[in-house]
């Protein structure tokens, strides 16, 4: 038995969980999910921010109109593919895809040319009719399908998922992920498709009685980098990524297992007590820098680093840090123990089940 199944053992041995307890975790799922999903394509809610709109329907200080909307839009976005995917009855559809698409922009919008040249109209749920591309850390520019494709390669999308989960080969983790990979590489929309890969994510997880998972926004360097290693692996062509191996996005699966056995052991000491911190994101209003000012002290640039990302994801690990930050682990260590000595950073807890906080 490996790790993720002994998890998910574990956890269903847990199960049913108390009302109170299930109405708290999914309430701090909703603010979890929808804050870190759209600050990973660069919404300007803080979570304080969000956690008001989301619960009061109102927000305190310097806001952007169309940040609140499709805040809101994106959370009943969720909701729907909650049903949508508690409906065992019903399978997977283009039209299902198209209207979450919809929802989650909250309707037609325009925006302006990279170049601020022009205005455009983004039309929601429906398939893209100009050419989407990215440009790489390289600098090179990288094609998705094209508008004239992109109808083809949905369908045969829908369908073959449709026909992995009648033959239950794949687990849902695997299923999930390639789920994912596939749909980034078509990349159907003009706008919202990181969205709704990471919803559809959790669609197939909830699909199939495994818990939701968060991609946190401190994570966003080795979300894209663990995608664009698969990207050298599969090709360039929109066609072969649109219909990649398992083998061939071997890093993605590992990056979507990390973040289920997370929810996993995360869920479960929840539910046994060993933790009362329900949410999954920490972020503070405070700019690192200001911190730093504030107490009286210059605080070096991986300090400044790991401040960050304890105030993103409180349960990252030492291991974690030194990946993002590209220092050694002893380095993290060292920066750790400045940072207790000065006051700013303590642990509440054990190694292995407490958390970081700021104080």
């Amino acid at each position: 038995m490996n790790k993720i199944e002994r998890l998910y053992k574990e956890w269903q041995a847990l199960q049913p969980v108390k009302p109170e307890l299930q109405r708290r975790m999914d309430q701090s799922f909703m603010i979890d999910f929808n804050y870190n999903s759209n600050h990973l394509e660069g919404n300007t809610l803080t979570y304080g921010q969000t956690k008001l709109l989301l619960l009061f329907g109102k927000v305190k200080g310097d806001a952007l109109m169309r940040d609140c909307e499709e805040m809101k839009a994106h959370n009943v976005g969720l909701e729907m593919m909650k049903t949508e995917a508690m409906d065992k009855g019903r399978p997977l559809s283009e039209n299902f895809i198209r209207e979450l698409n919809r929802t989650i922009l909250a309707g037609d919008f325009y925006k302006i040319s990279h170049n601020g040249e022009y205005r455009y109209k983004i039309h929601t749920g429906v398939y893209k009719t100009r050419p989407n591309s990215v440009i790489t850390p390289s600098g090179e520019l990288f094609d998705y399908a094209s508008p004239e494709e992109t109808p083809s390669l949905m369908a045969d999308l829908v369908a073959w998922y449709r026909e992995e989960e009648r033959k239950a080969v794949l687990s849902p983790v695997e299923l999930a992920a390639l789920f994912h990979y596939r749909y980034i590489r078509i990349h159907p929309f003009e706008d919202g498709n990181g969205r709704i890969a990471r919803l559809l994510v959790n669609y197939i997880l909830l699909r199939h009685a495994y818990p939701m998972i968060v991609i946190l926004t401190s994570d966003r360097k080795n979300y894209l980098e663990t995608l664009g290693k698969c990207d050298e692996t599969t090709g360039r062509e929109p066609y072969k990524g649109a219909n990649a191996t398992l083998e061939q996005i071997e890093p993605f699966v590992e990056y979507i297992t990390y973040y289920v056995e997370r929810k996993l052991q995360f869920a479960k000491e929840l539910i046994s007590g060993i933790t009362l911190d329900i949410s999954e994101t920490e972020v503070k209003a405070e700019n690192p820098s200001e911190l730093g000012v504030r107490l009286g002290v210059k605080l070096g640039v991986n300090q400044t680093e790991i401040i960050k990302l304890i105030q993103s994801n409180k349960r990252i690990t030492i291991a974690e840090m030194s990946k993002i930050i590209r220092i050694t682990e002893y380095a993290v260590l060292n920066n750790l123990n400045k940072l207790k000595s000065l006051g700013i950073v303590e642990r509440v807890g054990s190694d292995k089940t407490g958390y970081w906080r700021i104080r």
